[in-house]
């Protein structure tokens, strides 16, 4: 028996903003739109650990929706039509750049701006997840031992002291980890999701799951396509030159 397949999708920015971590609002709210009408079940990351744990069953094919790094047009542009077709995403940040414009190695020129505490806590009581995506924005891999679990806990702390919940979700910057990263999240985290692109399953390490960027489905049949299951030779193509790309190049160097 084929086991469920879990597509997590990837957004960072839903703006017309330059730049392979934008998506304009017309196409989002198409790809959402898309979802609803192939009446893929939109659930949540809990969902997948309760699957994982066999304690609930997960339809044939299923959505996953994140956000990374909870830019201020995810509470004006992106959730509105989440909201409005009962999706509920979750959205990871980092807690040393809320309030302020992002100016991590990589960022977008212009700068977009990240949502504030009470809009975060809005966004929280309306629903939506929130994750850590670290403090600092680093590259997790070239920090010293004391200097990553400073990132991993503080960056969870706050969140937990500003929404009153625990904060169980991690993702890190540039999705980029080793193994001993990897062990260090799970000592304090229950899922991290990375950038590896494809679906993901329930038999999937939950603290390496794979996504997939929205950015390479900004074209609405190949999006549909996708969501019939018919989509996958474009993903191994897009996989094998994201693969070639990430051994000339690391992730703030492409445009």
């Amino acid at each position: 028996m084929a086991l469920p397949v879990v597509n997590i999708l990837m957004y960072h920015s839903v703006s017309n903003a330059e730049g392979p971590t934008s998506i304009a609002p017309e196409i989002f709210a198409k790809q959402m739109a898309a979802i609803a009408e192939a009446g893929v079940k939109v659930i949540s990351l809990d969902d997948l650990l309760s699957a994982k744990a066999e304690k609930t069953t997960l339809p044939p094919q299923s959505i996953i929706i994140t956000f990374d790094d909870g830019f201020k047009d995810f509470v004006e542009t992106a959730w509105p039509v989440m909201d409005k077709f009962g999706f509920s995403p979750i959205v990871y940040v980092p807690t040393g750049w809320v309030a302020k414009s992002e100016n991590w190695r990589g960022a977008n020129d212009p700068a977009r701006r990240l949502m504030n505490w009470a809009e975060i806590r809005e966004m929280s009581d309306a629903g939506v997840s929130i994750g850590s995506h670290a403090v600092s924005h680093p590259d997790l891999t070239t920090l010293p031992d004391d200097a990553l679990v400073a990132e991993l806990r503080q960056s969870r702390k706050a969140l937990e002291d500003r929404l009153g919940k625990p904060v169980p979700h991690f993702a890190p910057p540039y999705g980029l980890t080793t193994q001993d990263v990897r062990n260090k999240i799970a000592k304090e985290y229950k899922t991290s999701v990375g950038t590896r692109l494809g679906r993901a399953s329930p038999d999937d390490d939950v603290f390496d799951l794979p996504r997939l960027e929205m950015f390479y489905f900004k074209d609405l049949n190949r999006w549909r396509d996708h969501l019939a299951q018919k989509g996958s030779l474009y993903l191994n193509r897009r996989r094998l030159l994201r693969r070639v790309r990430e051994t000339v190049s690391k992730p703030w160097e492409r445009a």
